[in-house]
């Protein structure tokens, strides 16, 4: 970039892609005073709204076919995390030297406070606001953004040195970084997600890592030694990929590297400086959320908090005072003694086996979705072996009903009628679970809305039960 550090008056910027991202990066920039255009690929019949909303931002919109004359004049692209590196006007815009900049890393560049960032397939959004809570609980001043679902550009601009700023970020986003280094990175898990945009496995993960690509060793990395990919960034000093100094979590006994692990109905700490004698940091019966992988999340969480110097007695009060975030094995009601859940945010089939592990009690569940390219195998092994019923919904209803092969199984329409219908499966002491294990794209507008879906038909079930 020309004076790129400070993407300010002289700069004449492309956004690319006015979702949500988009909108927030061409506001901040014109604040800024940024001479700003904006672009996106989809039919412009889609995109009355946003390009409304973007000249309300101060933003001119361009038409993609509009843009090569104007290519020339622009000194920096910010890219929206929903638009592949491989867009045609991405490609186009590398073609004519303009540097291309994901949102996160220009949200970097403007931010002045220390930044904590939360990565992984599943348990990003519950682990990124309760780091956010349990940084809350000890005193400090916290801003909290990111892929969790507020932009990180417009929460980190104002931010003040003496804040923490805790960044919940996608692979999407992390493909698009240059100098972006969280003072802690935490990386949860990585298991089989998006691989309708990656070619492998391998990709994927890569993509992952980069949360701490340019950290040193005045940094901390907290990661899950339970998770194959993850572990194996352990080595000597000369073969690690990590440069910062690693604090690792894990469900099991202790063992070495681990810095937090569980033994008995106990989470444990070993300090990694001044008194080593293990502490309990937070009793599992202390811990309000359901499944063994919010233990892990909790346990990330607190690693976070305890690299910049909390109190472990105000963390493991912290704890005790979180709520389970909207759509994430929410609790929306009991309806004739069955208990229904909103797990809409579960967009993989990981986070589907991870919401059957988390009940011990029989489960109708219901799932469904567009699929990202993900093999339904394990999931329909864990239906299997966990569910007594599967409603399924969407387009990968066959896909999934096959995989879960032998349960009992019904197909609905809508969500009113999947919830009908596990109501009719269910009994008293059962837990009925949205846990879809795929995008909504294909019945919803978003996850946000399937599950809203789900709850007002669990209400409407509640009322007619109750007249």
């Amino acid at each position: 970039m020309s004076a790129l550090g400070t993407f300010g008056a002289s700069e004449r910027v492309l956004i690319i892609g006015i979702g949500k991202s988009g909108l927030a990066s061409a506001r901040v920039l014109r604040e800024r005073g940024a001479s700003v255009h904006a672009t996106d690929e989809k039919p412009i019949t889609q995109l009355a709204d946003a390009v409304a909303l973007s000249e309300g931002a101060g933003a001119q919109f361009v038409a993609p076919g509009a843009l090569a004359p104007l290519l020339p004049s622009f000194t920096a692209a910010v890219l929206s995390p929903g638009v592949p590196l491989t867009s045609p006007v991405v490609r186009a815009v590398q073609a004519a030297n303009i540097p291309v900049f994901g949102e996160i890393e220009v949200a970097y560049r403007l931010c002045r406070a220390p930044m904590i960032a939360v990565t992984g397939t599943k348990g990003k959004s519950t682990t990124t606001a309760l780091i956010g809570h349990l940084l809350r609980a000890c005193g400090l001043r916290v801003r909290v953004g990111g892929n969790i679902g507020n932009p990180l550009i417009a929460e980190v601009v104002d931010a003040a040195p003496d804040e923490w700023v805790v960044a919940e970020v996608s692979s999407f986003q992390l493909e698009t970084i240059r100098s972006f280094k969280p003072r802690v990175a935490v990386l949860l898990n990585i298991a089989p997600d998006h691989l309708d945009r990656y070619f492998s496995m391998d990709e994927y993960a890569e993509a992952k890592f980069r949360i701490f690509a340019n950290q040193s060793r005045t940094d901390t990395f907290v990661g899950n030694l339970d998770d194959e990919r993850i572990a194996a960034l352990q080595g000597s000093a000369a073969e690690s990929r990590l440069q910062a100094r690693p604090l690792w979590f894990t469900l099991g006994e202790r063992r070495e590297p681990a810095t937090m692990y569980c033994h008995g109905d106990a989470v444990v700490y070993a300090p990694v400086a001044g008194d080593p004698r293990p502490v309990v940091a937070v009793e599992r019966g202390d811990i309000p959320l359901a499944g063994e992988h919010n233990v892990q999340n909790v346990m990330a969480a607190m690693l976070a908090a305890l690299a910049i110097g909390c109190d472990i007695r105000a963390l493991r009060e912290g704890v005790k005072t979180f709520r389970a975030m909207p759509h994430r094995l929410e609790p929306v009601g009991e309806v004739d003694g069955v208990l229904y859940v909103d797990d809409s945010k579960s967009t993989n089939p990981g986070s589907v086996v991870a919401a059957l592990r988390a009940y011990d009690r029989p489960v109708v569940l219901i799932a469904g979705g567009r699929s990202k390219g993900t093999e339904f195998a394990e999931m329909g092994e864990e239906i299997r072996r966990r569910a007594k019923a599967l409603v399924v919904i969407g387009e990968a209803a066959g896909e999934i009903a096959a995989s879960a092969h032998g349960v009992p199984t019904e197909h609905a329409a809508t969500m009113n009628d999947a919830v009908a219908r596990a109501a009719e499966l269910a009994k008293a002491g059962d837990v009925v679970v949205l846990s879809p294990g795929c995008a909504s794209f294909d019945m919803f507008r978003s996850a946000e809305d399937r599950g809203e879906q789900f709850s007002r038909a669990v209400r409407a079930l509640k009322e007619h039960a109750d007249a």
